[in-house]
């Protein structure tokens, strides 16, 4: 039986569901079924009825999670619900030009999700969109180590 991941997507142009598609294949060559889930109108049901989840996320305006993020991001704060069987993931989509906010949507939902007692499994990966890297080729190579430490 295969293990299930369900990747959430915070995103306003869509950067972070490309690399949502490119991720989820390693996850399912590694044995896992991935569910990609957009975050609109999600609750923290999402996050009590699955033990592993991946998040991909951006960062908007002044160091926000996305538009379509915000509800649910909202949701966990003011509900606080125990999180301490969700192991997690996260890719964090920015622009370091904007150093002041460079990849606080993703670092908020870090911080919030640890709080709720959660376990974060490796490095929050955090995408620069002012390097030449492309972003769904650094979430490859992230999923691939990342993978492995599920594996450990």
């Amino acid at each position: 039986m295969a293990k299930s991941i369900t990747i959430l997507i915070g995103t306003i142009t869509g950067t972070a569901e490309l690399v949502a598609e490119d991720v989820a294949p390693v996850l399912e060559e590694a044995g896992y079924d991935a569910a990609m889930l957009d975050m609109d109108g999600l609750t923290p049901d999402v996050l009590c009825e699955n033990d592993l989840v991946l998040i991909c996320t951006s960062t908007y305006g002044q160091g926000d999670v996305p538009d379509n993020a915000m509800e649910l991001y909202e949701a966990l704060a003011e509900q606080r619900p125990d999180l301490s069987n969700l192991r997690y993931g996260m890719i964090g989509l920015g622009d370091s030009t904007y150093a002041d906010t460079y990849n606080q949507g993703s670092a908020r939902f870090d911080v919030l999700l640890r709080e709720l007692g959660a376990q974060r499994i490796g490095e929050v990966m955090r995408h620069n969109a002012s390097s030449d890297e492309l972003p769904e080729e650094a979430g490859v190579v992230w999923a691939r180590q990342w993978v492995e430490i599920l594996a450990e």
